[in-house]
């Protein structure tokens, strides 16, 4: 069984996939989260939340980009920024705690991501969590 975990890893996928030009990401939604076997509850938690980001794309972004440090937001890896985007979103909008949005988006980075991508992601999510 899946959990919010899993969904979020689903959500990352997706906003990957986004991110890398493919528009119609969107229309193929419940066919990548049945095949990852996001379901049910969690396949409504992880619509939610792609749904979330992609309407406040503009707002993520902008959060991200003014906590950038000696980086291009277009530089980052697409890892990289469909995790903060999704953390960004939850920080932002979300109901959770900033500390557990930041754990989870720290662990999808070390599943995803490179070696050094768990501290870069830990510290841009730390500084918008303050920055709220």
């Amino acid at each position: 069984m899946a959990t919010r975990h899993h969904a979020r890893m689903a959500v990352v996928s997706l906003l990957y996939a986004f991110d890398l030009g493919n528009g119609n990401t969107a229309e193929h939604t419940d066919e990548i989260l049945e095949e990852k076997k996001i379901r049910n509850k969690q396949k409504d938690f992880a619509l939610d939340l792609y749904d979330g980001v992609m309407s406040n794309l503009e707002a993520c972004d902008s959060a991200i980009i003014s906590h950038l440090k000696d980086w291009d937001f277009k530089r980052l890896g697409s890892i990289e920024r469909a995790t903060l985007r999704l953390a960004a979103y939850e920080i932002l909008f979300g109901e959770l705690d900033s500390a557990v949005v930041i754990n989870e988006a720290v662990e999808i980075t070390k599943a995803f991501g490179t070696e050094q991508s768990p501290k870069f992601i830990n510290g841009v999510l730390d500084a918008i969590s303050k920055a709220k």
